[in-house]
């Protein structure tokens, strides 16, 4: 999955160069990270990669490997249900027919080593029990910006835990309880199940989506007319929290969804002042703060705790307890008219 509206990292990030398509911490874009990471595991013929007609080109450039046909362009963006629903009916019935896994291109993964591991392990789970599986990440702080996931008491077979309930972002002191309960774990977004289940789950679920999906099946030349008209569900709140066997396996691999500024204090290097930066950057007398500059140099004297950001032509200073709100910075530049910054 590589839509995205580029509003998160603003202004490194763009409508044009969403934050998948950037690279935050090595030389690899978020979304050939996710292609790479795969392999061995999962070759390149058998990705598919949904995202916008707007960024086709890039996302091409980006994994070549990956087959053209396979680049799946959506007309505009409905939500999760409607492109998960979308590129599983888009493939081929082998493919539909077995074990298919939904990963979001734009996320973080530590040790690939082990993401892969957990994938392997979920994929025989739904190969030999025809389960769904969620992937939830075993939380290492008490984090307020992601959903988290409710386990039953008790564990299956090799370690799969049943999820009772799927639960948002929480207040402090939820999430304090969450991290050390031992029954909860982030919610990564990421699903296997078998493709041919997830069209029955739909068609059960959302009968409105899987019509519409149904009938761009059987006339593609159709897709931009009935796509724009599929009801706009996450996948989420369409099938996953429908489900009374839903099960999941907890990862444990350097997880990260990278969901604003402030997130690359965890992959960064920091300086003896846990000053962390990249690109041009010096920090005098300064203490916790976040450099990242794409162009030019950023020098900062004797302040504490912001996020400086410089590009060829925008520079962004806040607090970095502040760095969730940015898109209310590109709102606005919205609502002023200024195009060129978005």
């Amino acid at each position: 999955m590589a839509g995205g509206s580029g509003t998160r990292f603003w202004p490194l990030s763009r409508r044009w160069r969403p934050k998948q398509l950037l690279a935050l911490e090595g030389e690899e874009s978020l979304l050939r990270a996710t292609v790479l990471r795969l392999a061995p595991l999962v070759q390149p013929r058998a990705i598919w990669v949904c995202t916008t007609r707007d960024l086709a080109d890039a996302v091409r450039r980006e994994v070549p490997e990956v087959p053209p046909e396979q680049v799946l362009l959506e007309p505009e963006g409905r939500n999760t249900a409607p492109a998960i629903g979308w590129s599983v009916r888009s493939m081929h019935a082998a493919a539909r027919g077995g074990v298919v896994a939904v990963l979001p291109a734009d996320h973080r993964v530590g040790e690939p080593e082990r993401f892969r591991d957990a994938i392997a392990s979920a994929a025989r789970v739904v190969a030999t029990q025809d389960r769904v599986m969620t992937l939830g990440v075993t939380p290492r702080w008490a984090e307020t910006g992601y959903g988290y996931l409710e386990l039953e008491e008790g564990a299956e077979a090799d370690g799969v835990r049943r999820v009772r309930r799927f639960v948002e972002k929480p207040s402090p002191e939820d999430a304090a309880g969450f991290a050390s309960s031992g029954r909860h774990l982030w919610n990564a977004g990421i699903f296997l199940f078998r493709g041919d289940r997830l069209l029955e789950l739909l068609a059960r679920h959302e009968p409105e989506l899987a019509r519409g999906l149904e009938e761009i099946a059987a006339d593609p030349r159709r897709l931009a007319a009935v796509y724009p008209r599929l009801p706009a569900r996450s996948i989420d709140y369409a099938v996953m929290e429908k489900l009374d066997s839903l099960a999941t396996l907890p990862l444990d691999c350097g997880w990260s969804d990278l969901g604003s500024w402030g997130a690359l204090e965890e992959v960064l290097p920091a300086d003896a002042l846990g000053n962390t930066g990249r690109g041009d950057c010096l920090a005098l007398d300064a203490a916790g703060n976040l450099l990242f500059s794409d162009s030019g140099t950023i020098a900062v004297l004797g302040v504490e705790g912001l996020v400086v950001v410089r590009t060829g032509d925008a520079v962004l200073v806040m607090p970095k307890h502040r760095s969730q709100e940015v898109r209310r910075l590109v709102q606005e530049l919205g609502n002023r008219g200024r195009e060129d910054l978005l």
